[in-house]
């Protein structure tokens, strides 16, 4: 942390964390404490999933391996060195290290998930994470290694690997062993159990950290170019007129306005100007294109910000981890997405069938005459069974090859709400 610090401390519970909050911690060193709320949630989650592990049915994550070997049962001595090895196994980023401030960002984020209640961690786990935000460490990330949209695997993978006591940390910009690090702190190294290795590293927390920190130091580039067009115009002895609000509003872009608004404001009560505008009326007829162009310009610049801020608000209000949909046809259906149902809901599945296609495709227009938009009635069923991971995506896919949904799509399409389907 290059920058100086501060005495903000940020409360992190159930509901999403602001921008500046983000920032606060991961540039200025802000503390950060869980609520008593989302301790509590936790705790009760924890609690379910301490009963789905002694359940005899597979519940994926949790009594079962991953990817390739969802299907296979883990027995319950073995599931400790299952979610370590998971750990171990993708803390392979390559490259230069990251920023510290980055790492500081995605490890807050990532302590944020933990604490909405719905990834089935430990409180302890919560607790160390931030412990280790508040004791200064920051563990080696590299660059390379997220996996994009399926997440950022590898550099969430050695922050978890920290809190175990292994790999490489910094202090103060000290190169440092993990383990000798925490017990300095005073901080004990984590010792997983089930589905806790699946929880800290399945996300989007790095991505999702640069762009808060891209959209605040876009927010104060675009402040800083209003001051400077303030400063240009005085310096040439120009005129504020072109900036008034009722001229903006004959074209009435947001930023343009802010814009406009923000020089206005910088250069109001300017002397210099004020002793120039009787000069300016006799000699000059306008300022040059580039002074008067300044809000359109850097309206431009703003209103491309703004969306980027929307995706941070919508993303950063998620819930545990991307989309995952089983289907058992001896219990009802359940599903998994960024939207999780409370704990007291979940009901198990087993956790892989093999992926089969359906026997029987079905053109655009039959599956379209199938349905009722927006609400769908399921006409008929499936003989597929799909009990991989679904997403969108893959949902969209099934349709576009001309195939109606399986069972296992079907929770995971009323989750999200998608209206896929042409219409004629």
């Amino acid at each position: 942390m290059s920058h100086a610090a501060t005495s903000q401390t940020v409360s992190v519970g159930i509901g999403a964390l602001t921008i500046d909050e983000v920032v606060a911690v991961a540039r200025y060193g802000a503390k950060v404490e869980i609520t008593s709320e989302a301790l509590a949630e936790v705790e009760a989650t924890r609690e379910r999933v301490e009963e789905l592990a002694q359940d005899p049915t597979p519940v994926y994550g949790i009594s079962t391996g991953f990817g390739a070997l969802a299907r296979r049962h883990i027995p319950e001595e073995m599931r400790a060195q299952l979610q370590l090895s998971l750990v171990r196994s993708h803390a392979a980023g390559t490259g230069p290290e990251v920023e510290e401030e980055v790492i500081r960002a995605l490890m807050l984020l990532r302590l944020s998930t933990l604490c909405t209640g719905r990834t089935g961690v430990r409180p302890v786990v919560a607790q160390t994470y931030a412990d280790v935000l508040n004791a200064g460490i920051v563990p080696v990330v590299r660059e390379y290694g997220s996996l994009g949209c399926s997440g950022d695997l590898a550099p969430l993978a050695h922050c978890a690997l920290a809190l175990l006591g292994e790999g490489e940390v910094r202090v103060n910009g000290e190169l440092q062993d993990a383990g000798e690090t925490l017990t300095a702190a005073g901080i004990e190294p984590l010792v997983l159990r089930e589905k806790e290795g699946l929880a800290l590293i399945n996300g989007t927390d790095g991505m999702l950290g640069m762009l808060c920190l891209a959209i605040t130091d876009l927010r104060q580039l675009a402040k800083t170019a209003d001051i400077a067009t303030a400063m240009t115009v005085e310096d040439l002895l120009g005129t504020l007129v072109v900036f008034a609000e009722d001229l903006q509003e004959l074209r009435p872009h947001p930023g343009q306005a802010a814009a406009a608004a923000n020089i206005l404001r910088v250069a109001e009560g300017s002397e210099i100007l004020a002793a120039a505008l009787e000069e300016f009326k006799k000699n000059q007829v306008q300022d040059a294109y580039s002074v008067r162009c300044a809000p359109p310009v850097a309206g431009d610049f703003r209103d491309t910000i703004e969306p980027a801020a929307t995706t941070w608000a919508t993303v950063s209000t998620r819930r545990g981890a991307r989309p995952r949909a089983h289907w058992c046809p001896a219990r009802p259906r359940t599903s998994t997405c960024s939207r999780v149902p409370p704990p007291s809901t979940w009901r198990t599945a087993p956790a892989c069938r093999r992926r089969t296609r359906p026997t029987s495709p079905e053109s655009w227009s039959s599956v379209h005459n199938s349905y009722e938009l927006p609400s769908f009635s399921w006409a008929q069923e499936s003989e597929a069974e799909i009990s991989h991971h679904v997403c969108p995506n893959g949902i969209t896919g099934e349709l576009r090859r001309g195939r109606r949904p399986s069972r296992a799509v079907r929770p995971a399409w009323d989750a999200w709400g998608m209206s896929l389907l042409p219409r004629q």
